[in-house]
């Protein structure tokens, strides 16, 4: 199903929530629809859910590596997936990540707001909407996830008493899929990084240049291979603490839902979202005349306001 920006139906779906490996789902919520979404970057990762909050507001769930978790890291369209959420309204997007610890104060369980993120891709991955369309456009990128949403989640950390949420931190986003060697766990570390992943980059850098509020809980599972007194991480311990962080990320979720909810469709100052909203306005370098007439097409699905077609 092809859905554009500006459908009536999906205009209300103002929050969007990213499952990252172990999270696939979302519980205590009425599902009212599963949308097969298109857009100009290709589709999605999976099927986007639409599910219902007690209070009758809309919320888009997507699985980031697909429902069944067959998509690796690098192999995300992460372009598209961005793209879908937009389509469907979503001017705030909160995402869940497993990642691997760096700090011995975070154990593997614990969640961490990161506010800072170091890119250790390759080049590989989509990671500007405006690639290949001859429109230039420079997103500011200083502060990669919003304080405000973070401070959001933080006031609710109490709902998992379990674990330890803390409230910044830097990440390390790596290629993958395979894990760190030892000798660059250590080099992450040294360079002040808390938790290492695979997927927030290019995800937080689209989610900015498509002008929507993002923030990503981390989800300790190991402690990556810096701890010379372990064994360097496997699959099956990462398998094992998953399964809790997936509960414990459910339980979080539904506890600052209303807050959430608040802050996105009640308040008139939209302050959550103000960081974000407009934020493209001025990043684009040509005049109009100069940008290419299908690229600007392309990127009317995005940007409505900015490109007229």
């Amino acid at each position: 199903m092809t859905i554009g920006q500006n459908s009536e139906y999906f205009r209300d779906v103002r929050i969007g929530v990213i499952g990252g490996t172990g999270l696939y789902s979302l519980d205590g919520l009425n599902v009212i629809e599963t949308l097969a979404v298109e857009t100009p970057w290709g589709q999605p990762s999976g099927p986007i859910t639409i599910a219902e909050t007690e209070r009758g507001h809309k919320i888009a769930f997507l699985a980031r590596h697909g429902p069944s978790h067959s998509v690796l890291p690098s192999e995300v369209n992460y372009r598209a997936n961005i793209a879908a959420l937009k389509a469907l309204g979503v001017q705030a997007i909160l995402a869940f990540s497993a990642v691997g610890s760096l700090r011995e104060e975070i154990s593997p369980g614990d969640f961490v707001l990161i506010d800072q993120i170091i890119d250790r891709t390759k080049g590989v991955r989509a990671d500007s909407f405006f690639t290949g369309t001859g429109v230039t456009a420079h997103a500011t990128f200083g502060e990669p996830v919003s304080a405000g949403l973070r401070t959001l989640v933080a006031r609710h950390a109490a709902a998992v008493p379990d674990i330890s949420v803390h409230t910044s931190g830097t990440g390390v986003c790596m290629e993958g899929p395979a894990f760190s060697t030892r000798a660059e766990s250590n080099l992450y570390r040294a360079w002040g990084a808390s938790v290492i992943n695979m997927t927030c980059i290019p995800e937080s850098k689209l989610a900015r240049e498509a002008e929507i509020t993002y923030a990503i809980v981390c989800m300790a599972t190991d402690y990556d291979a810096w701890r010379e007194s372990e064994e360097p991480v496997t699959v099956a311990e990462v398998m094992h603490t998953m399964k809790g962080n997936a509960a414990n990320a459910k339980t979080l979720l539904l506890a600052l839902l209303p807050d959430f909810e608040d802050a996105v469709y009640n308040d008139a100052a939209r302050a959550l979202m103000r960081p974000e909203a407009g934020s493209m306005q001025y990043a684009f370098q040509q005049p109009p005349e100069k940008q290419s007439a299908a690229g600007r097409a392309t990127l009317n699905f995005l940007f409505p306001q900015y490109f007229t077609v």
